[in-house]
């Protein structure tokens, strides 16, 4: 027998006490509980502390001492437990905690709020696919309730097929990632611009200083749907722009609006080494503002043809459609340095499917059905932010990298 193989054997049947501490929490518990172990000299082998609502629970898997001195270690910590106005439990047994289950996954859960009825069905949903819940908590209460759901015993897609569907039953909304380095290391984020990154939809805006805006809506409406062909749609609709001042540039600007958390979602992943870019079937003449004002890496879109200071109705270079945005994606990834498996993509219309399936991972985001449908994942809450907690960062890793997020 190896020598790995006699000690992993030794291992399991090492004698352990489970030792639980738990009560209301407050400074030096932690140390207090080590310092009383310590006399016994004993061996941590494993440690779990989580604190809700000012209660703590504190558990300590440690080796347990030879012969007669178990009993004197058990009653030594219940008397520090009581002098401190804890509870303390200790069970003895042998080994370490059983293995995880091969297929890890991570499933984020956002409610707005979160139930207990939807919490009990998505851990029934779990457990029928096959999976065990290895440890639950919390990261964000704030603009939405977030938790993440560690699962191991079944691989992402089954679990994704058996969640994904039910969201929208459950009133949640559910992502599933496989558990590994690559989550932490999807570095580029390129996000669509029109009713992403901002709430408007662009050519919307220049049309209603043209007096077309009913026009131009229905006919976006129609190719967000994937009813129309998105290079003929954006020919037809600017169209009707042409003759318009080149002075409406600066005033459609003005007018548009971020979505909210698009600052907090931006300047956190700056802060935190990502980089980020946007795609858009809009126009460079509001991207570019937009890559300046917020630090972007990267920005790609249509751009207006202007001539004698008025707009002629015509767009000019490549044209930024729905093949375009997955090929600048690529584009994007390559001159960023980063693989196609380590970005994200977010996108809300039928134009962004082929960008947000080409990403290592795709988020819908307030989108039509056909993209939900299609998405890795999607999100139906009002707040762009709210996809760092799909990379698995907290509320709290968001306020310390970005100093003061958004309302």
């Amino acid at each position: 027998m190896s020598a790995s193989l006699s000690a992993a054997s030794a291992s399991e049947d090492l004698p352990t006490l489970l030792v639980k501490i738990f009560g209301k929490d407050r400074p030096g518990l932690t140390a207090g509980l080590f310092d009383t172990l310590a006399g016994y000299g004993v061996d941590v082998v494993d440690i779990e502390q989580v604190v809700t609502r000012g209660r703590i629970v504190l558990c300590a898997l440690v080796t347990a001492p030879p012969g007669v001195h178990e009993g004197e270690l058990r009653a030594t910590v219940h008397s520090w437990a009581e002098s401190w106005g804890l509870s303390a439990e200790i069970i003895s047994g042998t080994g370490d905690n059983r293995p995880r289950g091969t297929g890890r996954s991570h499933v984020t859960v956002l409610g707005n709020p979160l139930t207990a009825e939807s919490t009990a069905a998505i851990a029934s949903r779990i457990t029928g696919a096959g999976g065990n819940i290895d440890r639950v908590f919390r990261l964000a209460k704030y603009p939405v309730t977030a938790v993440e759901f560690a699962v191991s015993g079944v691989p992402a897609d089954t679990l994704r097929s058996a969640l994904a569907p039910r969201a929208g039953e459950f009133g949640v909304d559910i992502a599933v990632v496989a558990a590994g380095l690559q989550r932490r290391a999807q570095r580029l984020v390129v996000m669509d611009v029109d009713s992403t990154l901002i709430q408007d939809e662009v050519i919307e805006l220049f049309a209603a200083h043209a007096g077309c805006e009913a026009e131009v809506a229905r006919v976006t409406e129609s190719a967000m749907r994937g009813e129309l062909d998105f290079a003929q749609s954006l020919h037809a609709r600017v169209a009707l722009l042409a003759g318009l001042d080149a002075s409406v540039v600066e005033k459609v600007r003005a007018e548009v609006r971020l979505t909210p958390g698009a600052r907090t979602l931006i300047r956190t992943l700056k802060r935190l080494g990502y980089q980020v870019g946007v795609v858009s079937g809009g126009f460079t003449q509001v991207t570019d503002e937009l890559r300046e004002r917020l630090g972007l890496d990267f920005a790609a879109a249509n751009t207006l043809e202007i001539v004698d200071g008025r707009l002629t109705g015509r767009v000019t270079g490549e044209i930024v459609d729905r093949a375009g945005k997955a090929r600048l994606l690529r584009r994007f990834a390559e001159q960023a340095g980063v693989p196609l498996a380590q970005t994200v993509a977010i996108g809300d219309g039928a134009n962004d499917l082929d960008m947000l399936n080409t990403a290592g991972l795709g988020v819908a985001f307030n989108a039509k059905p056909v993209v939900r449908e299609a998405a890795h994942t999607s999100v139906n809450v009002p707040f762009l932010d709210t996809v760092l907690y799909l990379l698995g960062i907290t509320r709290e890793e968001v306020e310390a990298a970005d100093g003061a997020v958004e309302d």
